[in-house]
């Protein structure tokens, strides 16, 4: 039995995408989501790992950790993709999306990545941890300022876990910027999204998944943070 992936917030999009590809490739996944949905019955009927996870707050990523490790006795890798997205806002609506988007994408990976270091090390195999940062990391974001503190902290976390958990454990990032566009996205936001970034293009989750797909493969490469974001500094 090959070991699983886990793949956090895989119930819609980036990580759903990922989720269904590493199926396809025959590697067993664990995925968490938020909401039951009758997705996540068909993805429990295909042999997916599905557990519920609210790491919007600390008592939240302990019962998802516990959850874990009464399912697996190893991992093959870990890729942080649960994420929020909320606005700026002021006074104790501020106060409570800042605590959120902390405990998402800081407060989450850090635990998450303590408490899975002796499944990933279980044997000789190679393993990998990957942080979804975004774009905004070295941006920022007038509009989104808590959004992007959080996700630099998470990118700073890559630096950090790698130095601890080498050599046994790779730790990369992934910075990407607008992959796949919603439905109810109308033309004129397209073409203006298109022409943020150098290739002109908004690629689709496919990118994400060769992105990982090359981390996961090199032997070589550990504490670096990969754009994904079509030439967007360049510009």
């Amino acid at each position: 039995m090959q070991a699983p992936v886990l793949i956090t917030g895989a119930a819609q999009r980036t990580g759903l995408h990922l989720a269904r590809r590493f199926m396809e490739e025959g590697q067993p996944v664990v995925m968490t989501y938020r909401r039951r949905r009758p997705l996540i019955d068909e993805l429990a009927a295909d042999g997916v790992i599905c557990l519920q996870a609210d790491f919007t707050t600390t008592a939240g990523i302990f019962a998802f950790i516990d959850a874990l490790q009464r399912q697996v006795t190893d991992l093959r890798a870990v890729i942080h993709n649960a994420s929020t997205w909320s606005p700026d806002a002021p006074g104790e609506a501020g106060a409570r999306q800042f605590a959120d988007l902390f405990h998402v994408h800081m407060q989450a990976p850090y635990l998450i990545n303590m408490a899975c270091r002796d499944l990933l090390e279980a044997s000789d195999r190679p393993a990998d941890i990957i942080h979804f940062t975004d774009f905004v990391v070295n941006k920022g974001s007038s509009k989104h300022a808590a959004y992007a503190a959080t996700k630099a902290g998470l990118d700073n976390l890559t630096r950090s876990f790698a130095a601890m958990f080498a050599p046994r454990i790779k730790v990369n990032a992934i910075a990407p910027a607008l992959l796949e566009f919603n439905e109810g996205d109308d033309e004129a936001y397209r073409q203006k999204a298109r022409g943020k970034s150098a290739l002109g293009i908004v690629p689709g989750f496919e990118v994400a998944y060769q992105t990982v797909r090359y981390l996961m493969d090199n032997s070589y490469v550990t504490g670096a943070t990969l754009p994904l974001d079509g030439g967007r500094g360049v510009r």
